[in-house]
């Protein structure tokens, strides 16, 4: 069978695999079996053809692996905690409602410190080194996206010293392994997994990388042209161009999409190989060497999304 694009997530104590068609997850639970879930995905670009266009499925796909991501998330909580064994038939879900409300809270808290505390505190640290930083110059958007690296990077280093996320961390760096195995056309076992690297150019760590790379040039491009606000108060204008900056997070992240698509083909192209090479580097915060349990899970939901995936090809 032809190689397929699949990606993955790491979840508590467990692994999500998902393919064009198909997506498993699979998790260990605390009495060590292990719970599966395989569900059939449709896209939205499958029905809406347009949406499948190179700067728009970037969008696309990351809105949908943002809420497949919360779901196999719900699943993988609900699977470790032994006192939520009996919620029958809705067990790991979460209500629409929820799953509303929780991507509506992590979208904010994301607007809140990666777009709108770092241009205020490009402007600010203007202000106080004496530094006319206005936003249509490069400088402003080179300490912007500077600022939002600086966050991702000490959020990532924070958090890798709790003891359930470096686990996570395992289970992320068995989710590249396996998917390395598979486009290598190897025997998924463990043996064939074990050699592979953690760190993946596809990864959705890499992406976020080149999200705020590509905001620092395309920003730096676009606010020179844009009309300046003479009458109004500084903090007045700074939010209108916060504004305009949102609308723009899904042409970069179509932008940034393409990228890592590019990379993951063109393994050895040099330019490439630069471009991708911080996400890689930030990866090694990331991703930690699994055992072979934990690649055990990485296997099982690969391998349900592959069967999935198989099964509904062979009745499109």
């Amino acid at each position: 069978m032809a190689k397929i694009s699949i990606g993955g997530q790491a979840v508590i104590e467990g692994v999500m695999m998902r393919a064009p068609n198909a997506l498993a997850i699979a998790v260990r639970k605390p009495t060590g079996e292990v719970a599966v879930k395989e569900d059939v995905w449709r896209s939205l670009s499958n029905r809406l053809k347009f949406l499948k266009w190179p700067l728009i499925r970037g969008s696309v796909v990351l809105i949908e692996t943002l809420i497949n991501g919360l779901q196999a998330l719900s699943f993988s909580a609900s699977q470790a905690m032994e006192e939520e064994k009996n919620r029958g038939k809705e067990e790991g879900k979460l209500s629409s409602l929820a799953l509303s409300l929780v991507m509506a809270a992590a979208f904010s808290i994301g607007i809140l410190f990666f777009v709108v505390l770092p241009h205020y505190l490009t402007g600010f640290l203007g202000d106080l080194f004496g530094q006319n930083l206005g936003v249509e110059s490069f400088s402003f958007h080179l300490i912007d996206g500077l600022i939002k690296i600086i966050f991702f990077v000490g959020y990532i280093y924070l958090i890798s010293f709790m003891r359930d996320i470096r686990r996570i961390f395992q289970y992320h760096g068995a989710e590249h392994k396996c998917i390395y195995a598979y486009e290598a056309g190897e025997e998924l076992n463990v043996s064939n997994v074990r050699k592979y690297s953690t760190l993946h150019p596809r990864c959705g760590t890499a992406f976020l990388l080149i999200v705020f790379i590509i905001s620092i040039v395309l920003f730096s491009l676009i606010f020179p042209f844009l009309p300046k606000f003479p009458n109004l108060s500084k903090g007045l204008s700074n939010l209108i161009y916060i504004g305009i900056k949102l609308p723009l997070i899904l042409p970069i992240a179509g932008l940034a999409y393409e990228v890592i698509k590019l990379s993951g083909k063109k393994p050895d192209h040099p330019l490439l190989k630069i471009i991708v090479a911080p996400g890689l580097w930030l990866q090694r915060m990331t991703t930690r060497p699994p055992t072979d349990d934990q690649i055990e899970i990485a296997l099982r939901a690969l391998k349900g999304a592959l069967n999935l995936e198989s099964g509904q090809k062979a009745v499109l």
